[in-house]
């Protein structure tokens, strides 16, 4: 399902009054990574503009205001003031202008889903309700070449995602597709708090009690009846926000 067309001037403040706000709750939960990592959002609905953060700058001090419009077919100076991150500029726009559901890509080192990555089978398995939501939205990368920086880095990792939800990048973190922010923001919560009860559990030692794929697949469809859960969490996360600093919303 396709997010709903952003064209009004309201649309475009609050989307990027939520996707500040999804950079600070990052940073917030331990997610972020000195001043690297990305977060993007397409603005036309064939993904070709896209708005994404500005090189370098820390995900707590992020502003509506400051984030980058691109434009796929107007590609920007890379040497140049305004210059987005190179692997950002690759990776976040070829996954917008070629999956579908990459209306809102959240890619970050969370540390429980950077540790499943790093396992030599990083396949999340479904051991309890957290697991078992993302029960066939996963992609998986295991191919690993170091930085991403060139359209072919992004057009393997399209390929890698198909047509899931979610992408483990092997030996690296995550990515996160969503229709909205609020949307993809849940998911990336829940994707964290599933890899942490995976780690966990595999660290006892013991046998996992895996779901059989019958009783996985029904977990994960039951989830679709609480998907309002991830707007009235963005909502709760984005008040506490306003309690912290008047003035993040610029």
């Amino acid at each position: 399902m396709n997010m709903v067309p952003r064209d009004t001037v309201a649309d475009s403040a609050l989307l990027r009054e939520d996707l500040a706000a999804a950079f600070r709750l990052c940073h917030r939960f331990g997610w972020s990574e000195s001043v690297g990592n990305h977060f993007s959002a397409a603005i036309s609905e064939d993904g070709r503009r896209f708005l994404l953060n500005r090189c370098w700058q820390h995900f707590a001090t992020i502003k509506p205001g400051d984030l980058l419009e691109l434009d796929l077919d107007a590609p920007p100076d890379m040497d140049g003031p305004e210059a987005p991150d190179r692997s950002a500029w690759a990776v976040h726009g070829t996954l917008h202008r070629n999956a579908p559901q990459a209306r809102v890509v959240l890619h970050c080192h969370a540390p429980y889903a950077t540790a499943l990555a790093c396992l030599k089978d990083p396949t999340l398995l479904p051991i309890d309700n957290n697991t078992a939501r993302f029960f066939g939205r996963v992609g998986y990368d295991l191919e690993f070449g170091g930085i991403s920086d060139n359209e072919e880095e992004g057009a393997h990792l399209v390929k890698a995602l198909g047509d899931k939800s979610v992408l483990v990048m092997g030996n690296h973190g995550v990515s996160i597709m969503g229709d909205t922010v609020a949307d993809a923001f849940e998911d990336l919560y829940f994707f964290e708090k599933a890899a942490q009860t995976l780690i966990l559990a595999k660290s006892t030692g013991d046998a996992l009690a895996v779901l059989d794929d019958d009783v996985a697949r029904n977990t994960a469809e039951g989830w679709l009846a609480y998907r309002g859960m991830a707007q009235r969490h963005f909502d709760y996360l984005k008040s506490t926000l306003d309690q912290e600093d008047a003035g993040w919303r610029g």
